[in-house]
């Protein structure tokens, strides 16, 4: 980190000259100046005033902000083909993440493998066809618009009964898939 571009940086944001951040912390434009240019490095005491001046503290001032990826193209998913059905991850750093979105395909007649309890809880949403969620011993119809959602502490999976293709988005939390 370059401290002196940092605090010029918070200097400029808050229209003060040197010489104001200079007064209101009872130090010379001289100095300041030094500091802004790496010439010179403050006190714990000192970066203390400077910092409280421009209305921050250490922690924020010191935290800097990890550059993540937003946006993952379709190139970048990774699609994965199972007897009856497809899964699309969405984003492939999911399995370092709280939770694993996925696109799943399920032909008709076909149904996803049957995942045992565990812990986490899980999302669907159905963009298009008609799906059976079983959980445990229930079997709920979910058709597309709507969604669901569970506890994953029984065994469940989903089956395609319909003639068409279905498709839904996935989520689980923590990654499982």
């Amino acid at each position: 980190m370059n401290l002196g571009v940092k605090i010029k940086e918070k200097r400029t944001l808050l229209q003060l000259t040197q010489e104001e951040l200079a007064n209101r912390c009872e130090l010379t434009k001289g100095y300041i100046s030094q500091l802004e240019n790496d010439k010179v490095s403050p006190s714990i005491e000192t970066l203390e005033i400077i910092l409280e001046v421009l209305g921050t503290n250490f922690s924020d001032f010191f935290h800097e902000e990890k550059n993540q990826q937003l946006i993952f193209t379709d190139d970048e998913q990774y699609e994965k083909k199972f007897e009856g059905y497809s899964q699309t991850w969405l984003v492939p750093t999911s399995q370092e993440h709280s939770m694993e979105p996925i696109y799943i395909e399920i032909e008709p007649g076909a149904e996803t493998f049957n995942d045992y309890p565990h812990n986490g809880e899980e999302f669907g949403y159905v963009i298009e066809g008609e799906i059976v969620v079983v959980f445990g011993s229930m079997k709920k119809a979910c058709r597309a618009g709507e969604s669901f959602y569970m506890i994953t502490n029984s065994n469940h999976y989903i089956i395609n009964n319909s003639d068409k293709v279905a498709k839904l988005v996935w989520v689980s939390c923590p990654p499982n898939f």
